[in-house]
């Protein structure tokens, strides 16, 4: 059997971006490779509007090193797909208010890795992948749509609870303000 190219291509495509996005993840979960474990990013997770704040970082984390490793492997390609693209919605919208670029501390990057996912979902893994060697079981059609449906459902409910989180805050900090300036402690 010769090799496919386009096979190829998809599975140096899915470790890359797998790969990634399991470093990040295990640094979310572990604290591996400088990260701050399931503590630190849970209180960074408080920080940014993630309510609640623990379960928001332990769905991060699951979101990028699970779904990282099931494109990796090239198993339940769709759903990893729809994992990775829901997860990487939740940070772009905490960095949306910088801009586009990484550089400016903007949504480039993850909108990158969850526009990755979303193709690699859609396109499927190739021959060279675990789907391929168990008959593409969990590479459906339905799985795809469902898994879709889900995250972009998921991903929506949770940047609206950050957004509605941020608000509230924004305004307590405004009524906060104006209470210590009409006190004469500014």
């Amino acid at each position: 059997m010769a090799l496919n190219r386009s096979d190829l291509g998809l599975l140096a495509l899915r470790g890359a971006v797998g790969g990634v996005l399991i470093a990040h993840g295990t640094q979310k979960l572990f604290g591996w490779f400088g990260g701050g474990g399931l503590e630190g990013t849970t209180k960074a997770m408080e920080a940014m509007g993630f309510h609640p704040p623990r379960q928001s970082a332990l769905a991060a984390g699951l979101g990028e090193a699970g779904g990282g490793a099931l494109l990796v492997a090239g198993l339940a390609t769709p759903v990893a797909g729809a994992v990775v693209a829901g997860t990487m919605a939740g940070a772009v919208a905490v960095h949306a208010p910088s801009g586009f670029f990484a550089m400016s501390g903007g949504y480039e990057y993850p909108a990158f890795l969850g526009a990755t996912g979303l193709a690699l979902g859609l396109a499927g893994p190739g021959r060279y992948s675990l789907d391929h060697l168990t008959g593409h079981a969990f590479n459906q059609p339905w799985t795809g749509l469902l898994a879709f449906t889900a995250s972009a459902a998921s991903a929506y409910g949770v940047v609206a609870r950050r957004r509605h989180a941020v608000r509230l805050a924004e305004e307590r900090a405004a009524v906060e303000a104006q209470t210590q300036e009409g006190s004469g402690l500014s």
